[in-house]
């Protein structure tokens, strides 16, 4: 997304997420050294505790699935022009892992651990309904 990003994260240790973001934040201060910036790269995040499975499969979805809005704006409004373009643009975006879940390589996302979502799932590569 252009204005922030999600992440779906699962904490190992104990204030492992405060320790990833603020690693995260390192990055900003490399950017801005790199590109001669002053502003900040990211603002506050939020963690949203997940507690169920039904939870995780609509965080998961919604992650997934939010860059559509940058090309069908009005699309979870079930207003779409062709549903088979939209797919097909998710699949090469390349800020999504996306395409990795569905066993498409994506170079930059490919350190992704998908063990946990393929079982949770049920199966090696995950499918789409038609």
């Amino acid at each position: 997304m252009p204005t922030h990003i999600h992440l779906l994260v699962q904490e190992i240790v104990e204030g492992g997420i405060s320790k990833y973001m603020h690693k995260l934040g390192g990055y900003s201060f490399y950017f801005n050294k790199q590109y001669e910036r002053s502003d900040t790269l990211f603002k506050r995040y939020k963690v949203v505790p997940i507690k169920t499975d039904e939870q995780l499969h609509i965080a998961f979805t919604y992650v997934h699935t939010n860059p559509i809005s940058l090309w069908e704006p009005k699309w979870k409004k079930n207003k779409v022009k062709s549903k088979e373009e939209s797919i097909k643009k998710l699949e090469n975006y390349f800020w999504t892992s996306y395409a990795s879940y569905i066993g498409k390589s994506n170079k930059f996302l490919n350190s992704i651990n998908r063990e946990f979502f393929l079982n949770f799932f049920g199966g090696k590569k995950m499918q789409r309904d038609s």
